[in-house]
């Protein structure tokens, strides 16, 4: 994931402190299937993950993420899930602790390519091969509750 320029400036800052993120989880669902992504930096296959800008909304920076790293156009749909991730260290040293934000998006067009360079792959996957697409017990439960997702968000209690 490349580093948004205001992070840069607030690790010129502090250096390698803990800092606290705004992350959203954007699943995207095209019929039955799911848009997934591989990361270039670690090889993960992921839904398409990023962090708020300053002041932006959510839903807002989860189509923004899903343009910006996959081609696809994307309505937000609902809010899913909300939980702090357990603090991590970045592979430069970099400690940083997110608040994720999980937002089931609706595919409105587009055909999903690596746009940005921040993963070598983009493709649909069809729901029932989830198992099977090498995703992190994590992100497939993200995308589960995407999925299963009715009514009022899940929040972590």
């Amino acid at each position: 994931m490349a580093t948004p320029d205001f992070i840069l400036r607030l690790r010129e800052k502090i250096g390698h402190e803990l800092l606290w993120l705004i992350g959203v989880t954007a699943v995207v669902v095209k019929g039955d299937e799911v848009l997934l992504v591989e990361r270039a930096d670690n090889g993960m296959v992921t839904p398409v993950t990023g962090i708020v800008d300053p002041g932006e909304d959510p839903a807002v920076a989860a189509v923004r993420e899903v343009a910006e790293e996959s081609g696809i156009e994307a309505r937000a749909e609902a809010l899913a899930w909300v939980r702090a991730l357990p603090p991590m260290v970045h592979a430069n040293g970099d400690r940083a602790q997110y608040l994720d934000i999980v937002v089931r998006c609706v595919a409105e067009g587009g055909v999903p390519h690596p746009a940005d360079g921040e993963n070598t792959r983009a493709w649909w996957c069809p729901i029932n091969e989830l198992d099977e697409a090498g995703l992190s017990d994590d992100m497939r439960e993200r995308i589960r509750e995407a999925l299963t997702h009715e009514g009022a968000a899940r929040f972590e209690r």
